[in-house]
């Protein structure tokens, strides 16, 4: 292009071609020349032009290839041309003729850009004075440059004073590091930046939260220059994330449990560093006990401290500690809060502040050693009930408390307000659960000699309430004694009441002897029966009230005779009892599985095996064996080991499977019963071998008299020959051959008749002119207690005699 030559035209000289975007094009419209103007115009190097057709490289449609035709041929127009990232620039064209070295016809193409009216500088400098948003403008040196109106409002400094100096010399050393970091960083990335911080932009001000905008400012090459420094006033809407977030967690971690110590520890937890500086929780004292809560303002009123919580470590400001009953005047903000239901703010210079300091010393002293300026009284109310007052102060915030933060305190009040309640309630259901199970468990273990035992009961610490799980130690005749444990499927006020029917007929079943597989058989059309009453209940009732009907429940029914020392069991769906041997050998009693009472199909068994003195039986429920820790083989693992390192006392063997089976909640019930057996010595036992002979009454009484002689027991001896004559003669007559007499020493005397009839007596009263059938009667009336128990080969009848107190 250096040799090309252009032609003189009517439209003036032809521009510098180093100064404009000028191009060359051929007679067939390709580009061959290409200027770095124009480079710069539409974004094309030369290499990448050079050869193209012009009408392909800068046209994008057909009315711009018309334009681009015509400002060719005529030499001068204004069009749009397509830059190189797709964008259109508004150009002006002038075509001039042009000779190539060879005198080929081309023309020469200059573009420029049309003139506009430049902007009044004047006008934008003062829009950037005057603008109210606080802006300044810093340099590399991070001193100040500019700044505008908002800027000198906020910060209470005129633009003169704050110009040259840094942001260290204006404002608080927290925010300085912050903002001053922002801006080097943009300076050495030249990416804007935002952030917030939190200070006073004055000494005089308030503390607000701003969000801090540092953009680039470029000089025509390219680079960070200077940075632009804005700041919004981000307070409210702060605030406003706050107490959201405040409201979320009071909902999160609030009444994570149903215990009202420990919900108002939270509420108290959740407050303090973000509301209050100090926050106590004072409940009416009746709520503990789950007595609906009845405030009086008569006098002195006393709450108990159910939380309280500082930002100081030790909670200093608290004149009572977690548990304690504080009382306070009738005149005082917590108590007008307890019969108003209604919130107040105080300041510590109020008269009614002032009133409640003269009237309560001590927290005044508190009050003045701590600088409390600001108390908000706030009550926690549920279903229209005030349960309490909580108490806010602030001594290290400098702010009082604001009508907002009133509505926020009264928000969280009323949350944890129904937490506690609900936790009221619990406890109240609890309790009353509780104390029906107390009343169905046995208060004392009956006296018997056969077993010395031990037990534990723990109710299940869960919000499904208590379980169903039961044991019991029953004296039996001829000295034995029955051994106990069920579980009622199921938790609630509904599976303890059937604990306690189910119980009651254990009692009463083995008091007429009923061997083990029979009683489990009777108990379990009991349950049957249960669980149909519960069904044509719940048939009468509403269909929304979704009454339970099913009834399932496990029972292991254990008989130990100390004179012969054997043992009888039958199981209905329960774990079997563990028997440990005086040795140490630990083993499980092989008793055949029956199915669990209420399910009904298959019979129950019973097992019978001799156990030598010393040997200790464990009874237990599921509960203790299996939970979230460990299943059922596990936990039956566990148990062994236990007994095969022996603590010694019945009493510390209990307290030993506790602490190793059992986490420090058990989820379900859990009852426990070990006993250690005894054997009645030889000497304690005496029996004979009878004919069925009137004449064998006679001597029967004599070896009776000699045997009580040998024993020492001349005092009962009258009462016994009567009842031994009267229950052989008895046997004698109605009953059937063998007959044998024994007679046992224990707590008691035991005196026993048995024969091979299975027809049981019964009293009966005689006429006036009867010769017989005074003989039970008798018997009856000198014995303590006495009945039957029937035996595969027959019946025994016995009688137990009430012996004197030798330590009297």
């Amino acid at each position: 292009m250096r040799d090309a030559t252009p032609l003189d035209n009517d439209s003036g000289a032809v521009p510098n071609p180093a100064e404009s975007a000028t191009a060359v094009i051929d007679a067939q419209g390709i580009v061959t020349g290409w200027s770095a103007g124009a480079e710069r115009l539409l974004g094309y190097p030369r290499q990448a032009a050079i050869g193209r057709s012009v009408i392909r490289l800068l046209g994008v449609d057909a009315d711009m290839v018309r334009e681009l035709r015509v400002a060719l041929s005529e030499r001068s127009t204004t069009t749009l041309l397509r830059h190189r990232d797709g964008r259109h620039v508004e150009v002006q064209l002038r075509a001039y003729p042009w000779f190539d070295g060879e005198g080929h016809t081309q023309q020469l193409v200059v573009a420029t850009t049309p003139e506009r009216a430049r902007p009044d500088l004047a006008t934008a400098e003062e829009a950037f004075a005057q603008c109210h948003l606080p802006v300044m403008v810093y340099n590399s040196e991070l001193r100040a440059v500019r700044a505008t109106t908002g800027a000198e409002r906020e910060l209470g400094l005129s633009e003169g004073k704050m110009r040259g100096r840094r942001v260290t010399d204006i404002l608080p050393p927290h925010i300085c590091h912050a903002v001053e970091d922002g801006m080097r960083r943009v300076f050495m990335t030249g990416e804007a930046e935002q952030f917030r911080v939190r200070g006073r932009a004055r000494p005089d001000a308030r503390e607000g939260v701003w969000s801090i905008t540092v953009s680039p400012l470029r000089n025509p090459a390219g680079q960070v220059g200077l940075v632009e420094l804005s700041a919004l006033d981000d307070t409210e809407q702060h605030l406003a994330r706050e107490r959201l977030a405040l409201l979320n967690d009071v909902s999160a971690q609030v009444g994570s449990t149903l215990d009202v110590m420990r919900t108002a520890q939270e509420m108290a937890d959740v407050a303090v560093g973000r509301l209050a500086d100090f926050v106590t929780i004072d409940l009416l004292d009746s709520l503990f006990r789950g007595v609906e809560p009845t405030p009086s303002a008569a006098g002195m009123v006393a709450l108990r401290r159910a939380g309280q919580q500082s930002v100081l470590a030790g909670v200093p400001e608290a004149l009572a500690r977690p548990g304690d009953v504080d009382e306070y005047p009738d005149s005082t903000p917590p108590v007008r809060c307890l019969v108003t239901g209604r919130p107040s703010v105080h300041r510590t210079l109020d008269e009614s502040y002032e009133n409640w300091q003269q009237a309560d010393p001590q927290r005044a002293e508190v009050v003045r050693a701590f600088g409390i300026h600001s108390v908000m009284v706030i009550p926690l109310r549920a279903r229209g009930i005030t349960l309490g007052v909580a108490v806010l102060t602030r001594h290290r915030r400098e702010e009082t408390f604001t009508h907002d933060d009133v509505l926020l305190a009264e928000e969280i009040g009323a949350r944890a307000a129904v937490a506690v309640d609900n936790a009221r309630r619990y406890t109240l259901e609890r309790e009353t659960a509780l104390a029906l199970q107390r009343s169905l468990l046995p208060h004392r273990l009956a006296t018997q000699e056969a077993v010395e035992v031990a037990y534990r009961y723990l109710p299940a610490r869960t919000r499904a309430g208590l379980g169903g799980d039961w044991f019991d130690v029953i004296p039996l005749s001829g000295a034995r004694v029955a051994l106990v444990v069920g579980d009622v499927v199921g938790h609630g006020l509904r599976a303890s009441a059937t604990m306690g029917r189910l119980r009651t007929a254990v009692r009463t079943l083995a008091d007429v002897d009923v061997p083990p597989d029979e009683l489990l058989t009777q108990l379990d059309d009991l349950v049957t029966q249960v669980a149909t009453e519960d069904e044509t209940t719940a048939e009468h009732h509403d269909s929304d009230l979704d009454l339970p009907t099913g009834l399932v429940a496990t029972c292991l029914y254990v008989v130990y005779d100390p004179v012969s020392r054997r043992c009888t069991a039958a199981t209905a769906g329960h774990p079997p009892p563990a028997v440990v041997m005086p040795a140490g050998q630990v083993d499980f009693a092989d008793v055949p599985p029956g199915p669990p009472l209420g399910v009904g199909g298959l019979p129950f068994e019973t097992v019978e095996w001799e156990l030598p003195p010393g040997s200790l039986l464990a009874l237990y429920t599921d509960g203790l064996v299996q939970g979230e820790e460990h299943d059922l083989g596990r936990g039956l693992a566990l148990l062994r080991r236990c007994f095969e390192q022996p603590a010694g006392s019945l009493e510390a063997t209990c307290d030993d499977l506790i602490r190793t089976l059992l986490p420090a909640q058990p989820q379900d019930d859990v009852a426990l019963l070990v006993a250690r057996t005894r054997a009645f010595d030889k000497s304690r036992v005496a029996t004979w071998d009878l004919p069925s002979d009137p004449a064998a009454v006679a001597g029967a009484r004599a070896e009776v008299l000699a045997r009580l002689a040998a024993w020492h027991l001349d005092d009962v001896a009258f009462t016994a020959e009567l009842v031994v004559s009267e229950l052989i003669t008895n046997a004698i007559r109605y009953g059937q051959p063998p007959i044998q007499l024994r007679l046992i020493r224990e707590a008691a005397l035991i005196c026993e008749v048995s024969d091979s009839s299975s027809t049981a007596p019964h009293l009966r009263r005689a006429r006036t002119f009867d010769e017989g059938g005074r003989g039970l009667l008798l018997v009856a009336q000198f014995a303590q207690r006495w009945g039957t128990r029937h035996r595969a080969e027959g019946k025994t009848i016995w009688a137990e005699i009430e012996l004197p107190d030798r330590r009297a």
